[in-house]
């Protein structure tokens, strides 16, 4: 291939261009979704109306009350949730070199939901309350986010050590990660056996994934731990890259691949397990975002990354606002939306893979 002088940077300048045009319109969209899912609930308030109320200009206590109270922190942990769960999903389809990597498909969440039900079960971690957030409340969120943790942790470093047993191909880490999940949804379902109506409550209730239990500190949590390991990943889009085009390539290039896949599962399973352990279970987030995005930026984790991120909140934050005035006055779950969504896309991938 011949280059005329300055035509590869006026391409590149080009290539970069329609990237960066395409993660602004995704900034622009989560801003105008953002406001729209203030808006709209039981109690219609206009959008003029929470733009004021947001920048602290002229409003009524109720509307203030409303949104800043109810609506915002739930919109923000929406899109706070989609955010990591996308990231942790992008950063490991790259490790695993898996199109299929995900924290739901890898058995993480199901680990997730066994740790927290046992945190109910052996802790008395579940009380029957009533308010406005629901009628079922996990006492000690902190004692829940610790054992889910820990088990998504194991569950993590049980993959990573598959992955790297010689020959083990990116199927054999989808399958483990299946078993996995079968294993622990038995090990749920054994303590749900045994549990009573206050502990089976709270175990079923936490399973659901709910944007709305979430509380100010709670999403400060979140928002900490998903911005300070995305941002590690962000650092290490180049070893990603590199991982992509094969480990020997990777090693040539002087990346420390064993570390960087084994330190990256960690770091996704943290923010996974952290983001799951205070909302419950929401799948395939994680899964159908980065294939989304991927298809408009291509594999470069430079813009994949950001792209995750922002697609993610986008995502979340649009099925959250749906599944809550879909069946108004009762609210759906955000969890059921995406569990509808993503089997489709799912299915897809796995035709498309085998057409391959």
């Amino acid at each position: 291939m011949h280059f005329h002088g300055g035509q590869i940077p006026a391409e590149y300048r080009r290539y970069i261009g329609r990237k960066s045009a395409f993660l602004v319109s995704l900034v622009l969209m989560l801003t105008m979704a953002l406001v729209v899912a203030v808006s709209l609930g039981a109690a219609r308030i206009p959008l003029l109306q929470v733009v004021k109320t947001l920048a602290g200009l002229e409003t009524t206590r109720q509307i203030e009350t409303i949104i800043w109270n109810i609506r915002l922190p739930q919109a923000l942990s929406s899109m706070v949730a989609g955010a990591g769960l996308a990231v942790a999903g992008a950063a490991m389809q790259s490790i695993l070199r898996n199109p299929l990597g995900s924290p739901f498909t890898l058995g993480i969440s199901h680990a997730a939901a066994f740790g927290a039900a046992l945190s109910v079960m052996i802790l008395g971690g579940g009380i029957m309350t009533s308010n406005a957030v629901g009628a079922v409340q996990i006492t000690n969120p902190y004692l829940t986010t610790a054992s889910a943790f820990l088990f998504s942790i194991a569950t993590s470093a049980v993959i990573v050590a598959i992955a790297r047993l010689r020959g083990a191909t990116p199927e054999v880490m989808v399958l483990t990660g299946v078993a996995l999940g079968a294993f622990f949804t038995a090990g749920t379902m054994f303590l749900q056996f045994f549990a009573d109506d206050v502990q089976l409550a709270a175990m079923v209730f936490w399973t659901f994934g709910d944007t709305a239990r979430a509380t100010w500190q709670e999403l400060g949590y979140m928002a900490a731990t998903t911005l300070a390991i995305a941002s590690f990943f962000f650092a290490n889009s180049w070893n990603y890259n590199a991982i992509d085009a094969g480990d020997e390539t990777a090693k040539g290039l002087g990346v420390r691949v064993e570390r960087v896949r084994m330190v990256g599962m960690m770091l996704a399973s943290i923010l996974t397990a952290v983001i799951i352990s205070f909302l419950g279970i929401i799948g395939f987030v994680g899964l159908v975002v980065p294939h989304m995005v991927r298809r408009i930026v291509g594999s470069d984790h430079r813009f994949l990354l950001p792209a995750a991120v922002l697609g993610g909140a986008l995502l979340l934050l649009v099925s959250d606002t749906a599944a809550r005035l879909m069946l108004a006055p009762h609210v759906l779950p955000v969890s059921v939306l995406t569990a509808f969504m993503g089997a489709p896309v799912f299915l897809f991938l796995i035709i498309r893979g085998g057409r391959r």
